[in-house]
């Protein structure tokens, strides 16, 4: 393991979350709240000891994928950490391990949370709970990446490849941190549209950057208990489950637009894919749920919402689903487990994913009727590597274990079956809100600390997609290269 080179990307990593702490100093000293001096003292000191981490500077960069899984890993661990002394310091949140969840919460855009009253916290901390959305949707590594030029090649791809969602990442521009700064060009320019847009709906400028964040991000905090329900209007609720789904796809997507290869997008079967899923749910659930609401319209608005909230990871709440029928809940589940394609900011297990198991499946099934003819699997026209559907089938199992191993774990804490499979679920897919005690309408405060670490685990390692968080574990990753 190169560990000089994966210390000097966590000294990046500090000072990163330093400068951006001073964001919410700012929203702190602008609205008179004394809270704002322990994002101001920690962001300096969050500053200082990525300076001096900086000084001693490593002479070689080249990072094997050990080494990137590694450092990407350590990158969101450290981050969480001091990301959620503010919250703790400042008392908001009293417990340390609860800071710490909603922080790995925030930073992974999972958007569940411990707070039972989330309008008692002052707008700094508000703002940062968004910000940690914005910070984690993209990626921090793929923002150090646009940033710092010596990071390139190898050490770069092996980096990009430990915290990009889906079974590859696509090679779409020769040059890594032009790909990396023109993704997140694309990310905050989606980012001010939604502002503009919900502005224009009457949203004050906070609330619409605060929801714009956590939207961009398919995170789903909000700044009030009852979530996007506050803003009691259907523009800015669609606004808002609009921009859900454009986020949940993949932004190879708008690169490809903006280069004008119209065709080549046209040709992308998991968007067809992810669009036909949520045309299909909307439909499915709408019709569930007509008889809870007085015109058709109003079925179709709320089914819409939760499809694209649920799909694209994001867990925004309009109405308390534990209430809906048994059929909508478990499409929504199965939806939380899909959720949105590859290289999007969106978690679950990822459209392509599906299409890759299911064509795998399909592979079979004629090779048992005609065992001499040569079966092949393509996605886009292209043939998919053994490499890449076995990487897909490995991901299944382990992915199917930590959900009941974790859905073991929390259970010792005594709550119903629902409550503790659906916690492990949308933890584990970054989604947030499940049923139960964990529905749109609770929270995750009642849990114990044992369960609130196995979540901040989920969480984590559905974000980076297991295998960068579990590399750590192995002993033979820490010896040196």
């Amino acid at each position: 393991m190169n560990k000089r080179t994966i210390l000097h990307i966590l000294g990046w990593v500090l000072l990163v979350e330093g400068a951006a702490m001073q964001l919410a100093t700012f929203v702190g000293l602008w609205y008179h709240e004394e809270n704002y001096k322990y994002f101001l003292f920690i962001g300096l000191g969050s500053l200082a000891l990525g300076g001096l981490i900086m000084i001693n500077k490593p002479k070689r960069t080249v990072m094997s994928r050990r080494d990137g899984f590694s450092a990407t890993a350590l990158s969101w661990i450290v981050l969480s950490a001091v990301g959620a002394l503010p919250l703790w310091m400042s008392g908001q949140i009293p417990h340390y391990v609860d800071a710490l969840f909603e922080s790995i919460s925030g930073f992974t855009t999972t958007g569940a949370t411990i707070l039972t009253d989330i309008e008692a916290l002052d707008n700094c901390m508000l703002f940062w709970r968004s910000l940690s959305h914005f910070l984690g949707g993209m990626g921090v590594i793929v923002f150090l990446l646009a940033l710092i030029p010596k990071l390139g090649g190898n050490a770069g791809i092996n980096l990009m490849k430990a915290e990009s969602t889906g079974p590859e990442v696509e090679k779409t521009m020769p040059k890594l941190r032009r790909y990396a700064f023109v993704l997140y060009a694309i990310y905050a320019g989606l980012t001010a549209l939604e502002v503009i847009l919900l502005m224009c709906g009457g949203m004050y400028f906070f609330d619409a950057v605060t929801t714009s964040f956590s939207t961009a991000g398919t995170g789903g905090f909000a700044c009030y208990n009852n979530s996007i329900a506050y803003f009691d209007s259907y523009y800015l609720q669609g606004v808002v489950s609009v921009f859900m789904m454009l986020f949940g796809v993949n932004f190879y997507v708008y690169i490809m637009i903006l280069m004008r290869k119209f065709k080549s997008v046209l040709r992308l079967e998991e968007l067809w894919v992810y669009l036909g899923i949520i045309v299909v749910s909307t439909a499915l659930i709408a019709v569930n749920i007509s008889k809870l609401y007085p015109e058709p319209y109003d079925s179709v608005h709320h089914s819409f919402f939760y499809v694209t909230s649920i799909l694209s990871s994001t867990g925004f709440a309009i109405e308390d689903t534990n209430l809906w029928p048994d059929f909508s809940k478990i499409l929504i589940v199965i939806l939380t487990c899909i959720g949105a394609c590859a290289g999007s900011t969106g978690g679950g297990f990822k459209v392509s994913r599906i299409m890759i198991l299911l064509k795998e499946v399909r592979k079979e099934f004629r090779l048992i009727v005609h065992p001499r003819t040569v079966q092949t699997i393509k996605m886009n026209g292209k043939k998919v590597s053994h490499e890449v559907t076995r990487n897909v089938s490995v991901y299944l199992v382990i992915y199917i274990l930590f959900i009941l191993i974790s859905t073991a774990i929390v259970s010792l804490n005594g709550f119903d079956f629902t409550t503790n499979l659906t916690a492990a679920i949308t933890t584990l897919n970054n989604t947030g809100p499940g049923f139960s005690i964990v529905g749109s309408a609770g929270n995750y405060a009642g849990f114990n600390i044992l369960s609130k670490i196995t979540f901040c685990f989920n969480m984590i390692a559905g974000r980076l997609e297991l295998y960068p968080l579990l590399i750590l574990f192995v002993p033979r990753a820490w010896r040196k290269n």
